[in-house]
């Protein structure tokens, strides 16, 4: 079953993802930006699995 918790994960992941698209096209000077906001993603969902984890361990 999908928890409200879930679904804010996936819109926070979903959100950086649309805002490194914007900042990759929206030209040269904002690739550095692109990149920064880029490593959210993956940095969202670690902590994601780590809290789903803990939760499931009690």
């Amino acid at each position: 079953m999908i928890k409200t918790s879930d679904i804010c994960i996936l819109v926070s992941v979903a959100v950086a993802f649309i805002t490194t698209a914007f900042l990759w096209f929206s030209g040269p000077d904002t690739k550095q930006e692109a990149l920064f906001t880029a490593t959210w993603i993956p940095s969202i969902l670690t902590f994601a699995i780590y809290f789903k984890l803990i939760a499931r361990k009690n």
